[in-house]
């Protein structure tokens, strides 16, 4: 009996002490990045695709944003999540988000104000991100801390893949350009190019194009992976 015992209690104790990098919690940081993308696969996040993504430096910045504001709150989330009442936990979780995002707002606000100025409003719109309420409700709640911050670095690297593809299709194309922190503005396509008549297209510049750049994203994910069309 006291074997026993002590073969469930080490088995208990080895269950406790999971590798922080075990298959279970590699798979939390890759599966977004592909066949559980928050955007292309849940079809969350997709307004921010809209406004951001006419030049690659505000995606960027802005996926990064998220990224930190979404690991952060599924982190304050889970040290809470056993304090939290739960008719009061979307008040909780809201205040937790709008304050990362505060933070966030003011960081950029002192230290890359130009972006900041790019970005406007849609900084503070962060909060209102589909992905982070998302995250916080199925998966911060009912996890531990290092689980869910690997979690929501995970959907916020794969928000932030998306919104960088269809930023950099959108500038080339539209002003063939690609504009990167700390470096500025490259010329990517050849003024050669334009001598023999290749004009810009002004419609990638369009808040519509998105949806255009983000179906072309989801249809090739989906050709490639059958089983997202199950």
């Amino acid at each position: 009996m006291f074997h026993i015992y002590n073969l469930l209690n080490n088995k208990k104790m080895s269950a406790d002490k999971e590798p922080l990098f075990s298959k279970k919690n590699i798979r939390l940081l890759t599966g977004p990045l592909g066949a559980e993308n928050p955007i292309t696969v849940q079809s969350l996040g997709i307004c921010s695709a809209l406004a951001v993504t006419v030049k690659v430096e505000p995606a960027i910045v802005m996926s990064l944003s998220v990224t930190i504001v979404l690991a952060f709150a599924n982190v304050i989330i889970s040290l809470l999540r056993k304090t939290i009442p739960d008719r009061i936990r979307i008040i909780v979780q809201l205040i937790v988000i709008a304050a990362l995002v505060i933070i966030v707002d003011q960081i950029l606000k002192a230290y890359a104000y130009d972006i900041s100025k790019q970005l406007s409003v849609f900084v503070g719109l962060i909060i209102t991100n589909c992905i982070l309420m998302g995250r916080l409700e199925a998966f911060a709640l009912g996890n531990k801390p290092w689980p869910s911050l690997l979690d929501g670095i995970g959907n916020g690297l794969g928000y932030g893949i998306i919104l960088v593809l269809v930023s950099v299709v959108r500038e080339i194309f539209g002003s063939g350009t690609v504009t990167l922190p700390g470096i500025g503005e490259l010329h990517v396509i050849p003024h050669g190019l334009y001598d023999f008549g290749y004009v810009n297209n002004g419609l990638m510049l369009l808040s519509p194009m998105a949806l255009f750049v983000v179906g072309i994203i989801i249809w090739i994910q989906r050709s490639r992976n059958k089983e997202l069309i199950k």
